[in-house]
């Protein structure tokens, strides 16, 4: 089995962060891990208040895990402070981990910021560079291409941008823009196109950090970059035709959709 590892902040509500990543990873057959670089007090309709993590402890437990199991390839999420961000740059620069998923999470989906303002910089400068697949939407681009996006003409513009930032490929991701759900990847040399149909939804808490858990996951079991976004779109669009009505805010995707539609086999749980 294939070990993925997830850096980013706990979700209290369930729907986004480390858990909808260990939701994500066990769906797609993979051996989930985590390192916690913040614990976030949000529902479904707000943040409330974050605390992060201490950069020693962060650092721990990247050290736990990487002295002790194969990684074979990592998530990272929410990292909302400079100290935060330098913390997992070193132990990347120590480890030196392959297929790097980073999604740069800047805003909650009530739009409450999640990054510091400071950080983005530094965001940037030292952490973007270490993706093998940076995955913004269309806000977060903006902020780092420095560009304002309309347009999937806009989003081409700037995915080349960001890829001369320092990545080795970009997915912006298109739902923020009007018309169909179209995310474009750019890995250098061309430039591919996901389009589904935009879902009649609200309830789309969580979805970034699915689609990168799910990139992560493709990477780990071998796609490549292309055919891994190709399949991570098809598992989070499902996931959020068959979302959850939870909450009284933007509800969250329906991981699981498979297994709560149709539920264990009475063998695989024992049950006579």
């Amino acid at each position: 089995m294939k070990k993925v590892l997830t850096i980013a902040g706990s979700d209290c509500s369930g729907g986004a962060g480390i858990q909808a990543d260990l939701k994500t990873f066990s769906a797609h057959g993979v051996f989930g891990m985590s390192v916690i670089v913040s614990v976030v007090a949000e529902n479904t309709s707000r943040v409330i208040d974050i605390q992060n993590i201490t950069p020693e402890i962060i650092k721990k437990q990247m050290d736990a895990v990487f002295e002790d199991i194969e990684v074979d390839a990592i998530k990272i999420g929410m990292l909302s402070s400079p100290e935060c961000m330098e913390a997992v740059v070193e132990k990347l620069n120590q480890y030196k981990p392959s297929n790097i998923v980073i999604d740069p999470v800047m805003y909650a989906k009530n739009g409450c910021p999640l990054m510091e303002p400071i950080a983005v910089n530094t965001f940037i400068e030292k952490v973007l560079p270490f993706a093998d697949v940076l995955t913004p939407n269309a806000p977060e681009a903006e902020k780092i291409a420095g560009i304002k996006i309309y347009s999937v003409k806009d989003m081409e513009i700037a995915a080349k941008k960001i890829y001369n930032l320092g990545c080795k490929a970009v997915v912006i991701k298109g739902g923020h823009i009007a018309g169909d759900a179209v995310d474009i990847l750019f890995d250098g040399k061309e430039i591919f196109y996901f389009t589904a149909d935009r879902v009649n939804t609200k309830n789309t808490h969580g979805t970034g950090c699915t689609f990168s858990s799910a990139i992560a996951s493709q990477l780990a079991n071998g796609s490549s970059i292309d055919k891994a976004v190709e399949k991570a779109k098809s598992y989070v669009t499902t996931a959020i035709i068959h979302s959850l009505n939870i909450g009284k805010g933007y509800g969250p995707t329906n991981h699981f959709y498979n297994l709560y539609q149709y539920g264990l086999q009475k063998e695989e749980v024992g049950i006579k």
